[in-house]
């Protein structure tokens, strides 16, 4: 049974958009999105966009969405990477960090004056980095894992290190179909070493939504953040407050969406939707 449609546009001042699966997949702008964009910043309205891929800067992100007809300053994108990175170098700038993740992330701490521990390259990758000195472990999305970054976090781990991450998600959407990301990592430190992870950056971590809002400058009643996932940036958006709308260009379908104890406010199938909805 589908939702009853709404019987006027909900009224929204800032709007926060996740990228992967709502905005663009791969390399290719999702139907809508652009139009929609282009539409709300006419109208004078504030726009955010936000990643859980720590994969790259956000000069990075912001020249991939102006390379796709969607013109974004640097100060517009938040990743989960820059979050953490932040809340870290203001919280415990320091900690001796043992990041599961690559290059990049490595690079976001150390310009946020934070400590990370060195990764020996030359090593053979079975060899055991020593876990002592470590104060906290950082997992993210890690195409470059090997079981020596496995086996050195999980020492560390044994040891006492604290346990933080950038995101959780299971799967990566991509075109040619999803792969894991850091939420496998996550799992596989959590079930052998019996610990849970202490802090989450990214989606649905508050934090990411306390970056938003202060970037927006707007009360989170007057904001609707939209997004392909369910756990993640639709009950992010619910546990901040705010409005909420699943696009489904991404991994949600709308009979899940229905299930929800508490659906989104909107469910659209694609991002054109979105400026008939909203005023």
């Amino acid at each position: 049974m589908k939702l009853a449609e709404p019987r006027q546009p909900l009224r929204v001042d800032g709007f926060i958009f996740d990228l992967d699966g709502t905005i663009y997949l791969g390399e290719a702008v999702l139907p809508g999105a652009a139009e929609c964009v282009r539409e709300l910043r006419r109208r004078g309205k504030k726009i955010i966009f936000v990643s859980n891929k720590p994969l790259a800067p956000r000069a990075d992100y912001a020249a991939k969405l102006t390379r796709l007809g969607i013109p974004t300053p640097e100060t517009e994108i938040i990743t989960s990477a820059y979050v953490l990175a932040r809340h870290l170098a203001t919280t415990a700038p320091r900690l001796v960090l043992y990041v599961v993740g690559e290059e990049y992330l490595i690079d976001e701490f150390k310009a946020h004056g934070l400590q990370v521990a060195p990764e020996f390259l030359d090593q053979d990758p079975k060899e055991l980095i020593d876990p002592q000195g470590i104060d906290a472990v950082v997992v993210a999305f890690d195409r470059t894992l090997t079981y020596r970054k496995l086996n050195t976090a999980y020492q560390a781990l044994c040891r006492g290190a604290r346990f933080f991450a950038t995101n959780a998600d299971k799967t990566c959407p991509m075109p040619g179909g999803a792969i894991p990301d850091a939420g496998a990592i996550i799992a596989a430190l959590e079930h052998i070493t019996g610990r849970k992870l202490e802090l989450l950056a990214g989606k649905p971590s508050s934090l990411m939504m306390q970056v938003a809002a202060n970037l927006l400058g707007l009360p989170p009643q007057r904001c609707l953040i939209t997004g392909d996932r369910l756990e993640t940036d639709i009950r992010m958006g619910q546990d901040a407050g705010m409005q909420t709308a699943v696009v489904l260009t991404g991994v949600s379908t709308r009979e899940q969406a229905e299930r929800m104890p508490a659906p989104p406010n909107l469910i659209i199938d694609h991002l054109g939707e979105l400026i008939e909805l909203t005023i």
